[in-house]
């Protein structure tokens, strides 16, 4: 790695005037005065401008022509940490931590100057001593990948995985993922392993490892003593409850939606409360949460060939044409209200129908139910063939439709699915 990674111009020359390099913890006297480690930067970025991670975690640019006073404070440590491995107990349970990617398996990358999904499972569990006080924790790399990037081929890979655990002396199973697509795996997994009799916990942090503010170690924890306490089975999402470190919730993994896109409480259950609270001296169930009975019958399959159209004023209704054209074999309708779309749509609605593709509505709001024989506008999509989705979250029925959609013969199949209440979709 260069010396002075990401620097050219004028700022290149500033750091060579004044013997500096990326990785120097270094004063800086500007209008206010700061410490912090000098930190590379992106090739696409101006020559103006430093950057420095303040001990807060947070990185600052700074620029260099408002610099009136710089010194070297002292330089990295490079010296690579010894891991020190956690103690076996063999009389507490043991987990399985898969990690997959994401902020909670992140960490500082001096080459690019921001958090990188390179931290291995073994060195996450090694960063939390207290895990080792509830469970041995076993650890797996599966992949490492920011959860934007995963696509159906990896929740398939995630769940087989998952699958040949499920009869082991594992009490359950951590899946360490990053937070921007959790609820599409969570979802994924809920229906392809429906009526897992053991618990999987798919946990994130919003904020990396690096900064004090990091709910990484808090969820982690708390999704360890979740599995080896709760007795129960099925799929959940772990993260903060509230912006505080009071408590965590474990959300259903078909009823979760990542509702804020920094807060450490961004995920949220729809429609109702969180399946379990964990707290630090107990763990709190929803007395009106009831785990679906089903027969555990793996089916890791999905057809990626199912469209989500959100409907606004404006759209325009050829994008049907285009989605059957392309071999889509079903489509999601995120509405509006109870399950609407406008009337321009209606006849490439009816087209599709005669395609054959299935046809389900769902409601942008946050909450409430799709009903569609309130108004004319829904009785008439209901004559056109919309089969209503309930309070099903939209994501959640994209995934349940290709899960169906890999699992079934026929449209006629998948239908029929698509109204079963499988786990736990939809909610009173």
């Amino acid at each position: 790695m260069s010396n002075h990674s990401g620097y050219k111009g004028k700022s290149l020359e500033f750091l060579e005037k004044h013997n500096l390099q990326v990785g120097n913890i270094v004063s800086v006297e500007t209008d206010s005065t700061y410490s912090g480690i000098l930190m590379p930067r992106y090739e696409y970025n101006d020559d103006k401008h430093i950057v420095l991670k303040l001990k807060s975690g947070y990185n600052i640019g700074l620029e260099i022509d408002k610099i009136k006073k710089i010194g070297i404070e002292s330089s990295v440590n490079t010296k690579k940490e010894t891991m020190v491995q956690p103690h076996v107990d063999p009389k507490l349970p043991k987990i399985l931590l898969v990690s997959t990617g994401g902020t909670i398996a992140s960490k500082i990358d001096y080459r690019t100057g921001g958090v990188t999904p390179a931290l291995t499972a073994a060195e996450l569990n090694a960063t939390v001593p207290e895990l080792s006080k509830i469970a041995n924790i076993d650890t797996e790399v599966l992949f490492s990948e920011y959860s934007e990037n995963l696509l159906p081929e990896h929740w398939k890979i995630i769940a087989e995985k998952i699958n040949t655990h499920v009869k082991s002396e594992y009490r359950g199973i951590i899946i360490a993922h990053g937070t921007d697509t959790m609820q599409y795996t969570a979802a994924a997994l809920s229906f392809s392993l429906s009526g897992i009799p053991i618990p999987i916990a798919l946990v994130g942090s919003q904020r990396s490892s690096d900064r004090p503010s990091s709910d990484a170690a808090l969820n982690l924890i708390s999704a360890v003593r979740f599995l080896v306490e709760c007795n129960t089975g099925g799929i959940y999402v772990v993260m903060h409850n509230s912006t505080s470190d009071d408590d965590v919730a474990c959300h259903w993994g078909t009823r979760v939606r990542k509702n804020h896109t920094s807060k450490r409480n961004a995920f949220q259950t729809m429609g109702g409360s969180p399946a379990f609270i964990v707290k630090k001296d107990k763990i709190e169930k929803n007395p009106q949460f009831n785990v679906i009975k089903n027969d555990y019958i793996p089916k890791i399959n999905f057809d990626t060939h199912v469209a989500l159209v959100k409907y606004y004023p404006g759209l325009d209704p050829k994008i049907l044409d285009h989605i059957i054209s392309s071999g889509y074999k079903a489509i999601i309708f995120e509405g509006t209200g109870l399950g609407h779309i406008g009337k321009v749509m209606y006849e490439y609605v009816g087209k599709a129908k005669k395609k054959g593709l299935f046809l389900g509505m769902t409601s942008q709001c946050i909450d409430g139910m799709v009903r569609m024989t309130v108004y004319e506008s829904g009785r008439d999509l209901l004559n056109l063939g919309m089969i209503p989705l309930g309070n099903m979250i939209p994501e959640t029925a994209l995934v349940k439709a290709m899960w169906a959609l890999g699992n079934s013969k026929t449209i006629e199949d998948m239908e029929k699915i698509m109204k079963e209440n499988i786990a736990m979709e939809f909610s009173d």
